[in-house]
């Protein structure tokens, strides 16, 4: 992964994400909603904020490249 290619998150939010064991954010990151390809698909070119204390994650469709979104709920 090039420094180019490194998500944007706020503070909060960074801390959040990495929070979450490794192997689990593989999963939440390949198990997105593509409401366009009506299927599973993986989040790409995402970037991360803290909203009404969820971890809102906003990107791409990795397939289609629409726009998708993934909310990883507080504890």
């Amino acid at each position: 992964m090039t420094i180019e290619s490194l998500p944007t998150f706020t503070k909060p939010a960074r801390q959040r994400w990495e929070s979450i064991p490794a192997d689990i954010r593989q999963r939440l990151l390949s198990n997105v909603w593509c409401g366009q390809c009506r299927h599973e698909t993986t989040i790409t070119n995402f970037s991360g904020t803290i909203k009404g204390g969820d971890l809102l994650l906003v990107g791409k469709c990795a397939e289609c490249h629409g726009d998708v979104a993934r909310v990883i709920e507080g504890s």
